[in-house]
């Protein structure tokens, strides 16, 4: 899927009927106020309710639809019409409440929704921008490649910082020892580790080498550029994991919050229905 084409998929075509379904909903709500007022238990408040619940209905199949393996239509024509049309619900919605909001079902789940929508925005700039970031960062490297040159430049480190002074030999053993990638959700989604043992080595490295031996000299600027080498690899596979940690992190809120936003929509029909 090319992103970029989502929003002007058609020319457009799904922006313009949302555009259009918005005009017109704002124009039944300024010209035909019901005698009761706006709110949604009104004639107009249940037209847009209505509305409203067939689009949430709509915007959920989406999801299943989108995983169906032989779903068949254009999914980026789907997605365009997700995005544009699931804004104009938000406007539909909060013109059926009639700005009527309080401790209660209705208001939960317009509260849902709004979480829905947010998390949806946040997927849809997730996908637009780390996709491109991810390959810039890795280039035509893998993931695996990366740990893998890691664990090599960890070794080769190693056996040169043997035969270096013990504070060196100390600060290149720490880094190969406490440097962690990913090892928690929030480290992937920051994408840097505190007190990054392997910045401070290299940090160490250009004061430690100050006091050296000739002889010690020549090993002291291989094992300084392995160590540079080793941070950047390790910087590279944290943006890798942060990127995407972050592309399914809104997933999470999403979808446990749709079925949530399904569960109270039904209940909110049900209390209009039975106890109003």
């Amino acid at each position: 899927m090319q992103h970029s084409n989502i929003f002007d998929y058609k020319k457009y075509r799904y922006f313009k009927l949302a555009v259009i379904v918005i005009l017109i909903a704002f124009a039944a709500y300024l010209l035909f106020e019901p005698a009761v007022g706006h709110y949604g238990g009104s004639w107009l408040g249940y037209g847009l309710g209505t509305l409203s619940a067939l689009m949430v209905l709509w915007m959920a199949w989406y999801g299943v639809r989108k995983r169906r393996y032989r779903s068949r239509g254009a999914t980026q024509g789907w997605l365009s019409a997700h995005i544009y049309l699931g804004t104009a619900m938000t406007v539909i919605v909060t013109l059926h409440s009639g700005f009527h909001f309080g401790i209660n079902i209705h208001t939960l789940a317009y509260g849902l929704l709004l979480i829905v929508v947010t998390s949806g925005f946040f997927g849809n700039y997730a996908y637009m921008i780390y996709p491109r970031l991810m390959t810039e960062n890795m280039g035509e490297d893998s993931l695996d490649g990366l740990l893998l040159r890691i664990a090599e430049t960890d070794k080769l480190a190693r056996q040169i910082a043997l035969l270096m002074p013990d504070d060196i030999n100390n600060a290149v053993a720490r880094a190969c020892r406490e440097t962690y990638i990913g090892i928690s959700l929030l480290e992937q989604l920051r994408g840097f580790q505190a007190d990054c043992p392997s910045a401070q080595a290299v940090q160490q490295l250009t004061v430690l080498g100050n006091d050296l031996s000739l002889e010690q000299r020549k090993l002291y600027r291989d094992l300084y550029s392995i160590m540079v080498r080793r941070e950047s690899l390790v910087k590279r596979v944290r943006q890798d994991l942060m990127y995407r940690a972050r592309l399914g992190f809104w997933l999470y809120f999403h979808v446990p919050f749709t079925v949530a936003l399904l569960v109270a929509m039904l209940a909110h029909i049900l209390a209009v229905f039975f106890y109003w």
